[in-house]
């Protein structure tokens, strides 16, 4: 795991976008949600779309699945308004 020296070296880094700042993450100590089922899904996009989503995925050091999967959550979430933003649970 890498290390900061200071806070404006991890603004940098965030700002830049130039590498993952999960590398400088201990990912021992994140809690991840209990995810009892999920269900798959296909989904048809066209090349364009789909290398756009890439490029994003690459850009935020994530997979496109898992960027589709935040972006409709937060979609989701912004349609149900803010009083029930906080009753689901995120993907």
């Amino acid at each position: 795991m890498k290390t900061f020296n200071s806070e404006e070296e991890l603004e940098r880094v965030f700002d830049l976008g130039e590498e993952s700042i999960l590398d400088y993450a201990d990912m021992s100590t994140i809690n991840k949600p209990n995810r009892t089922t999920s269900q798959h899904i296909s989904l048809n996009l066209s090349d364009s779309t789909v290398a756009r989503l890439d490029d994003f995925a690459a850009r935020y050091g994530t997979t496109r699945q898992n960027l589709i999967r935040v972006w409709l959550t937060e979609r989701m979430d912004e349609e149900d308004g803010p009083t029930a933003r906080h009753s689901h649970a995120t993907a």
